[in-house]
């Protein structure tokens, strides 16, 4: 009857400590990304409805030069002064009657602003640049602290205004996976150490 106790107890120190200790630490950064990823969903989903609350305001504000209040002014109306356009290029943009085209996006020199601050101006049909020579811009600061014209300027369309509900929430999506890799990790590691602990008898008999 001590046989099977002591090769119980063979294979338990038979277990590889330094790769368990490796797989473990994985699996436990996985699991802590997967948690970190439910709590960046909570806060995205904050973010957007303070984003629909500021769209709903008619007030404007000053442009924040400072970007670490860039999220406090999200989706917020103001007014800018383009004091030199930089560039003009364009990008894959819809109008405000929903059809499908070319943004035109200036690239700005602001003053009190070190960084060119970009400012879509318009749609247009053709990717062609547009011509603009800067000047007063009014419109909503979208994401990434663009600026999106309330009216078409240099001859263009209006762009479709910023929408707070196309702004990407997958958060919850991401931490499904850090914990389905963190679970395909264990029963990957536990496969291996039955096949080990399997090829290990088959030498002994």
């Amino acid at each position: 009857m001590a046989a099977p106790f002591a090769y119980g107890a063979d294979m338990t120190t038979r277990i590889p400590i330094l790769p368990t200790i490796i797989v473990a630490g994985a699996i436990a950064v996985m699991v802590a990304l997967g948690f970190w990823q439910l709590s960046r969903m909570d806060e995205k989903e904050a973010l957007i409805a303070q984003a629909e609350q500021n769209l709903r305001r008619s007030s404007e504000v000053e442009y924040p030069m400072n970007t670490a209040r860039m999220d406090e002014v999200l989706y917020r109306r103001t007014t800018i002064d383009c004091a030199e356009v930089l560039s003009v290029n364009p990008r894959a943009g819809t109008s405000a009657r929903g059809a499908k085209g070319w943004a035109q996006r200036a690239s700005c020199a602001v003053a009190g602003r070190d960084a060119p601050l970009n400012v879509d101006i318009g749609w247009s049909l053709r990717p062609e640049p547009a011509e603009w020579q800067g000047g007063e811009v009014r419109g909503t600061i979208a994401p990434g602290g663009r600026v999106v014209s309330a009216s078409g300027l240099a001859g263009l369309e209006p762009l479709a205004s910023p929408d707070p509900r196309a702004l990407p929430n997958n958060h919850l999506a991401y931490a499904g996976q850090w914990f389905f890799f963190a679970l395909t990790a264990l029963a990957i590691y536990i496969l291996a150490l039955r096949r080990r602990a399997g090829g290990t008898r088959a030498k002994e008999d």
